[in-house]
């Protein structure tokens, strides 16, 4: 597998893997120009949409609907080295939405395979190339 990242100017920069484009740009104050979320901002973002998605997937096979379903993020950072100290995945049930499913849904979430990478990193090594 194989994502190419480019560099189309100013602080934005692009990733292209399986047909899709996805452009990141700095704020501002660190010298971009606000035009697309900050490559941070991604990465919290695919956590709450793995989320999502597992939700999507517990919820379709027991044909409950999602439409009212909602998960909020709440994280804490640490201002020196801005790396995550907590990250609370806050998941928001109907009124409505069958007891007996409550846990499962906790458990489907739990599974979420981005979350599973952070709990257990992969190897990453930076090679220079000619």
């Amino acid at each position: 597998m194989e994502m190419e990242i480019n560099f189309p100017g100013g602080k934005k920069v692009t990733s292209t893997y399986n047909g899709f484009t996805v452009t990141t740009d700095l704020p501002k104050n660190e010298g971009g120009g606000e035009e697309a979320p900050a490559p941070f901002d991604l990465f919290l973002a695919s956590i709450g949409t793995c989320a999502g998605v597992f939700v999507v997937f517990f919820c379709d096979s027991r044909k409950i609907p999602t439409d009212d379903i909602r998960i909020i993020l709440r994280f804490d950072r640490d201002e020196k080295s801005y790396l995550m100290k907590k990250i609370d995945i806050d998941i928001y049930l109907p009124p409505g939405f069958p007891d007996k499913y409550r846990k499962g849904v906790i458990k489907a979430v739990e599974m979420c395979t981005v979350k599973r990478n952070l709990v257990e990193p992969p190897v990453i090594q930076v090679n220079g190339m000619s």
